[in-house]
């Protein structure tokens, strides 16, 4: 449900009778106060920071205050509950690379949403907060001040006379009653106003602080690229879930077989049959080698017991090409990053030990600044080209859904070097 409500409500026989006029002008009402003070607030901020930016002291002031249209955005969300029952979210923004307060502050100063929001301060603080002061007092004050003329009358003017809006005189109380009858039905005109005067600003704060509706591209960015994230993540958890069930499944299984095999070439007579039984054990002994191999090759255990170092560790001495690891990382990274990048080392130093000719590798890196930094270079002949199918196209396309980047430096003649970046946070610390 939308603020339409309201707009239903309007069209009911019994409107008037219901809590909407009430809802309306507690909306409206508390918009102006909240304006007024935000035109306050945002004035002396504004003149405070000023003067004190001759000293440097102002800057940081002047740079809250381009953020004071977020509080004010949530707060505005919170009062549409008053007239529309609906939550009004706020819009999508992306999460800092990493914690803190510095990271958070880029962040935010890079996205539309917060200058959006700073519009809509400025706007309510300069224009709508006395619009909606003004539908107040002439659907609600004015109506309630001629109702009461002739309390007026009997009251402050002795029964003889009664200023009605500080304009006109009545001197007769049938002038009086009839005065009032016009506020009677005024205030009932008012109350449709105060309603629709609601109304529209409930749909201009939703443009404005509110969460898009489902055309609009920026959602649909910010939603893609949360399902592009979830769907890592289901990746990876699926990948994780086959190599354990060919862990403990299938390959405890073969090693099974493989011991029977050998218990039964042991007891059976030299013959046909013995040497039947030695083939079918050796070939038991290479599938159980391409499993474990294919195993390793689907999500290393190594990997998800003890971490990316290790892990690299791992695969340089493997590597068909000596390796040097110099890679520091104090703590874990998200899962979809670990396996990112060890099958982008893993997939470099194949490449390095089947087409480089090179003598010597080295894979370097760390964490700074919220992103993973990894460097995989070699001494061999260059001239790689990520296009010609090296197999870095896909690790390239799958390290940009984690919104990183791959990049090659690969001239005739060498050195060769593959650089990634990755932006990530801790999830936990060694030690």
């Amino acid at each position: 449900m939308r603020s339409r409500d309201l707009w239903q409500a309007l069209s009911a026989r019994r409107y008037l009778l219901s809590a909407w006029p009430w809802r309306a002008t507690a909306y409206l009402v508390t918009g102006a106060a909240a304006g007024a003070a935000t035109l306050v607030g945002l004035a002396a901020a504004l003149v405070v920071g000023g003067v004190l930016t001759v000293v440097l002291v102002g800057l940081p002031l002047l740079v809250l205050t381009v953020l004071a249209g977020i509080p004010l955005a949530r707060l505005e969300r919170h009062r549409l509950r008053l007239i529309d029952p609906a939550p009004a979210p706020a819009r999508p923004v992306r999460q800092p690379p990493a914690t803190g307060p510095w990271p958070w502050l880029l962040t935010r100063l890079r996205e539309r949403a917060t200058w959006r929001e700073l519009g809509h301060a400025l706007l309510f603080a300069l224009l709508l907060w006395p619009l909606d002061a003004l539908a107040v007092a002439l659907a609600l004050a004015a109506p309630l001040h001629l109702a009461a003329t002739p309390l007026v009358m009997a009251t402050a003017g002795g029964g003889e006379e009664a200023k009605v809006l500080k304009q006109w005189t009545v001197t007769t109380w049938p002038a009086a009653s009839g005065v009032a009858a016009l506020g009677l039905l005024l205030l009932a005109l008012g109350g449709y106003a105060l309603g629709l005067a609601a109304g529209v600003r409930a749909e201009l704060a939703r443009v404005l602080v509110g969460v898009p509706g489902e055309g609009d591209p920026e959602a649909r960015v910010v939603e893609l690229t949360r399902s592009r994230a979830r769907l890592v993540d289901a990746f990876e958890a699926e990948r994780r879930r086959i190599e354990r069930d060919l862990h403990d499944g299938a390959q405890q299984r073969l090693v099974a077989l493989t011991m029977a095999l050998g218990l039964a070439r042991l007891d059976a007579p030299p013959g046909p049959l013995a040497d039947q039984l030695d083939k079918a054990h050796g070939e038991a002994g290479r599938a159980l080698e391409e499993l474990r191999e294919l195993i390793h090759g689907i999500h290393p255990k190594v990997l998800a017991d003890y971490g990316l170092p290790a892990a690299v560790a791992d695969a340089a001495d493997r590597s068909a090409v000596p390796v040097d690891v110099a890679l520091e990382l104090p703590g874990r990274l998200p899962r979809a990053v670990e396996a990112a990048a060890y099958f982008v080392v893993c997939e470099a130093l194949a490449n390095v030990g089947r087409h480089s000719g090179a003598d010597r590798a080295e894979v370097t890196g760390g964490h700074r600044d919220g992103r993973l930094l990894l460097r995989v270079r070699d001494d061999g002949r260059g001239g790689a080209d990520v296009a010609a199918g090296s197999g870095l196209t896909g690790l390239a396309d799958r390290v940009s859904v984690l919104d990183g980047r791959l990049s090659l430096s690969s001239p005739p003649g060498g050195p060769t070097l593959l650089s990634v970046e990755i932006p990530c946070e801790w999830t936990e610390r060694f030690g």
